[in-house]
């Protein structure tokens, strides 16, 4: 994975919301940190396309996602922090089917892939569930097992651990140390991203850190203070 951006701003109206960031990712598993309104959503989601950039360019593993935004979407799978605002489908199934039989996938390996992508997150009773009586928590596992029967290159989360009680944060930290894609994960859980391999920390739409999780998350600590 290489995700490049390089002097990049956003901005909502007038209002700045990104200011001329210049960053390369490309480690395992890395964390975004920030206080509410620094501009971590804005960041993440200008990596497959859902933002925009209003100056510089992004490229991920060498794609434009403004050039090319179905190519990118293939690369980058992307689970939003409110479950409701990426569930489409009525039946757990079906949803987890959505998006492979838009892709083209066969009615068979589409099953098939849904089968599996319920076993690895042990949500197999949900399977015949309507998504609309599932509790947060489960729809937040749906949401993101949703996107990995897609088999993205890339995973980015944004807050996955907010409706998630602590069992299912655990089983979640679990998930991800199996996974082969790389993660870029934007979270408030500091103790879950002690262990990622790095941590960008966003202050008023700026990088102020990037660093190893010892020094990245003491830096933000201490903007907290």
């Amino acid at each position: 994975m290489l995700i490049e951006l390089q002097d990049v701003s956003v901005a909502r109206g007038d209002r700045p919301v990104l200011h001329h960031i210049t960053l390369q990712l490309q480690q395992h598993r890395i964390g975004i940190v920030g206080a509410n309104g620094s501009g971590k959503s804005t960041l993440v989601r200008l990596f497959n396309g859902l933002v925009p950039p209003g100056s510089g360019t992004v490229r991920v593993n060498g794609i434009d996602p403004v050039r090319h935004p179905r190519d990118v979407r293939r690369e980058v799978g992307f689970v939003f922090q409110n479950p409701d605002h990426q569930i489409v489908m009525p039946h757990v199934q079906e949803d987890l089917a959505f998006g492979l039989r838009n892709q083209g996938v066969s009615r068979s390996e589409a099953a098939q892939r849904v089968t599996e992508g319920l076993r690895q997150l042990d949500i197999e009773s949900l399977a015949d569930r309507l998504c609309h009586t599932l509790s947060g928590g489960e729809k937040q596992l749906v949401a993101l097992a949703a996107v990995l029967v897609m088999q993205p290159r890339v995973l980015v989360m944004d807050e996955p651990t907010t409706l998630l009680d602590l069992r299912h944060r655990r089983r979640l930290g679990r998930l991800l140390d199996t996974l082969s894609q790389p993660a870029i994960v934007v979270s408030h859980d500091l103790d879950w991203l002690e262990h990622f391999d790095r941590i960008v920390v966003i202050e008023q739409g700026r990088v102020v850190c990037q660093d190893v999780p010892e020094v990245a998350l003491a830096h933000y600590r201490a903007l907290q203070t």
